[in-house]
Parts: structure tokens; C-alpha cells; sequence
């Protein structure tokens, strides 16, 4: 190796595993596995095993595992036309109270069919995107590869919850002009619970920092007004992070305060259980490619 390339490789180093304060002191080689290849060996993030109480404790996990025994034990389910689960599975999954739809409990609406919970739609939208049942001829089956995986807890979660993270279309559920937001760097709401989740925040706390760290999201929302643009980002980014993802996997506490017209957030004990995130560190830029 050349002096000249020694020189050039010690810069490139230095350039990419400098800590950026933006980021919450991780380096751009570190927000790159961070943005693009979250659940790999070279993340920060670590996803890891949890006891057979902490898995029942996680309401999209044991929705889906229910939906998969009911069609495992009819050996196939057949869908509406429009593809969707039929009223009675809908009911009885529902019934069971994995995840309660504060509409359809206060009575503003009723649970007439799939759509009308989006716990119960996204039960089914994932167990098809994961893999772990397929439909044909208008019929939902358990997959080959699905009876394997669904024999092992951590195995299905990590799969339920990779797929939710990076397959699923976060925006299906909302309006907002801004796609990305949310999703891109999902990895960075989780390093910002792990920081600091052990007290009570606000949802524009982690808004705040998550588009410092991605300011170019905010060129998505539409408004002529600066002040009503930041607040529709916040919302947006607080309704697909929080109440739409963790909330689906018990790993935090959300309150409402109506009076600040805020929600408040916690993680739960599960969270750290399940998630690990490792402090910024130096890296060998040749050996990372």
C-alpha cells in the first residue's frame, strides 16, 4: 500500500467514524447500518431472546400465532372476495383480546369486518408479507417455511417485527404527503428509546430529535405555514412510530394528554429485554466493506 493510499484510507476513517452529535453521537458509517441494514451483525441494534411469559406479553405476535392455529386447524381459511378475513375469524380474534380498538370499545364504531380494526388487517396483511401463510384461489394457507418458523418464538417475532420495519408501507394507514417519514430510520426512534425512554417524554421530544438527524423529511409536508408544517411532521412520525408499531409490540407506555394535545411515552421493561443498542465505537472502514 502506497503512502499516498495509507493517507487517503486513514482520512476516509477519520471521516466516517467521526462521532456526529446530530445522530446522538454515532458516526455516518454506523447511521448507514442504521438507515439501511438495521437487524444486521454490523448494527448497533440487536434484537434478542425473550422468556415464553415475555412473548405472550406481545399482542401482534400472539395475533398472528392465533391466526395462524385457526387456519392450521382447518387447513385453509377462505377469504372474502375483496381478500379479506371472514366476519366470524374476525370476531373470534378480536374476542380474544390481544389489541383493543378504542373506537370499536367506546362504541363510535363496530367490528363488522377486517378493516374495521387495523390490529385485526394488519394481523393478516403480515402474516402474508412474512411469508408465513400464502393465498391462493381466494384461500389463506400456512406455508412450509411458516410451520417451521412458527415453532420457535424468537424466530417469528424477529420476523414479524423485521418485515413490519421494512416491508410494510407505514403511510397505508394515513394521508400524509410524507411517505418516508417514520420508517426511514426506524433504527434511530429505537437507539432514542433506548437513550431515553426510562422517563416519561413527549412525543415531540424524540419528533425534535429524529428530524434533526433527517431534516430533509421535512420538505415532504405540505403547508404554508413553517409552525403547522413541523407540527403535522411530529404527529405524523409520533402516529407511525408509536402508536402504530411499538404499541403493537408492547414496548412502550403511551399516554394521552389532552390538555397539551401530546402523547406521552415510555418504554417497558420488554423493550430493553428485546432491543440492545450498543454505543457509538470506532470501526475499521476496509474490513466494514
Amino acid at each position: 500500500m502506497t503512502e499516498n493510499v495509507q493517507k487517503l484510507t486513514r482520512i476516509m476513517d477519520e471521516q466516517n467514524n467521526r462521532s456526529i452529535p446530530e445522530f446522538e453521537g454515532y458516526s455516518p458509517i454506523e447511521m448507514e447500518f442504521i438507515l439501511y441494514d438495521v437487524f444486521s451483525e454490523k448494527s448497533p441494534i440487536h434484537l434478542q431472546k425473550l422468556t415464553d411469559a415475555d412473548y405472550k406479553s406481545i399482542p401482534l405476535l400472539n395475533m398472528i400465532k392465533y391466526l395462524a392455529v385457526s387456519i392450521s386447524e382447518n387447513g385453509e381459511i377462505k377469504l372474502t372476495s375483496t381478500g379479506a378475513l371472514p366476519t366470524k375469524i374476525v370476531a373470534d380474534i378480536y374476542g380474544k383480546g390481544f389489541f383493543k380498538d378504542e373506537a370499536i370499545e367506546s362504541g363510535v364504531s363496530k367490528l363488522s369486518k377486517e378493516t374495521d380494526s387495523m390490529s385485526i388487517n394488519l394481523t393478516r396483511i403480515l402474516i402474508e408479507l412474512t411469508g408465513l401463510a400464502k393465498k391462493r384461489n381466494g384461500k389463506l394457507s400456512i406455508t412450509k417455511n411458516g410451520d417451521k418458523i412458527l415453532c420457535d418464538d424468537f424466530e417469528t417475532l424477529r420476523l414479524i417485527f423485521s418485515t413490519f420495519a421494512t416491508k410494510f408501507n407505514w403511510a397505508y394507514y394515513d394521508a400524509f404527503d410524507e411517505k418516508r417519514t417514520g420508517q426511514l430510520g426506524f433504527g434511530f426512534s429505537l437507539i432514542l428509546l433506548s437513550k431515553y425512554g426510562n422517563i416519561k417524554r413527549t412525543g415531540d421530544f424524540y419528533s425534535e430529535k429524529y428530524f434533526k438527524a433527517f431534516p430533509m423529511l421535512l420538505k415532504g409536508f405540505s403547508d404554508p405555514y413553517y409552525d403547522a408544517v413541523e407540527k403535522m411532521a411530529t404527529h405524523c412520525y409520533s402516529v407511525r412510530t408509536f402508536e402504530r408499531f411499538l404499541n403493537y409490540f408492547n414496548l412502550i407506555e403511551i399516554e394521552n394528554n389532552m390538555k397539551e394535545r401530546n402523547i406521552h411515552i415510555t418504554k417497558t421493561v420488554l423493550f430493553d429485554k428485546f432491543i440492545k443498542c450498543l454505543p457509538h465505537r470506532k470501526h475499521d472502514f476496509l474490513k466494514m466493506r
